[in-house]
């Protein structure tokens, strides 16, 4: 039986898909019967299918003509995706200037609400895992990365994390210690962590900004902790990447404004 229902979600998620593909083509009228049509599913199923796209605002009905369009909310998903590709393409190549001149892990992150969320990873160590990291999700305040991302940012989201959590996130620290290790971090430019995305691994992410000095992500270098030692810190990573950062912001259009 339990099979069968996962049979049964897989093929339901696929018509889902298929639907909306026929929305987003111009070659027919989206009523039910031209649907139902296109994609082979009976009218009874078709109905329940765009009445949950519709909820999801997925799906939108025009109640004059009875046909369906795309919803605002698809729109803005696509908008997202093409953003994001957009972000990554320009970013890679530094990240693979970075990788290889260190020879380390290089990660391009941002932040969603009070996460953050991996959009791309150059290098791959297997003590790192690092392919295994696109996509993933962190609490911005256990990471160098969130906490570089934050330190720019609007704090309200922060300051209303302690009744926002989940039980399955781990606990924050003291809220005014973490207020001023982000007001040091937006100070410096750089945040550094040693165990924020693993055992033995120390990060240094730095922020990229817009041309409107809005924060666009971050570029996040994993490194064993063996591996990074003061010297090399401080002379090597962290210049590298506050260059990479300056570059990356001079492209989206940042200009540094001087005392």
């Amino acid at each position: 039986m339990q099979r069968d229902a996962e049979t049964y979600s897989a093929q339901a998620v696929v018509k889902a898909i298929e639907l909306l593909e026929a929305l987003a083509s111009e070659e027919l009228t989206a009523t039910v019967p031209n649907l139902a049509k296109a994609i082979k599913l009976n009218r009874k199923k078709m109905l329940a299918l765009l009445d949950t796209l519709e909820e999801k605002g997925l799906v939108e009905r025009d109640e004059q003509l009875g046909t369906y369009q795309l919803g605002l909310h698809s729109y803005g998903m696509a908008q997202r995706i093409l953003k994001n590709a957009n972000l990554i393409r320009i970013v890679h190549p530094v990240m693979e200037n970075l990788a290889q001149k260190h020879h380390e892990v290089v990660c391009f992150t941002v932040l969603d609400r009070d996460e953050v969320f991996f959009l791309d990873v150059v290098g791959s160590l297997q003590q790192l895992k690092a392919n295994e990291m696109v996509g993933r999700r962190f609490p911005f305040f256990t990471n160098a990365a969130g906490k570089v991302l934050k330190s720019l940012s609007s704090l309200d989201l922060f300051n209303r994390l302690p009744g926002r959590r989940k039980k399955s996130l781990p606990d924050p620290p003291d809220l005014d210690q973490l207020q001023h290790e982000l007001d040091e971090i937006r100070r410096k430019g750089v945040a550094i962590d040693v165990g924020g995305f693993g055992d033995g691994v120390c990060t240094v992410a730095v922020a990229i900004r817009d041309y409107a000095g809005k924060v666009v992500g971050a570029l996040t270098m994993l490194v064993p902790s063996f591996r990074l030692m003061q010297e090399r810190l401080e002379q090597e990573i962290i210049p590298s990447m506050l260059e990479g950062a300056e570059q990356l912001s001079g492209q989206f259009g940042y200009t540094r404004a001087y005392a």
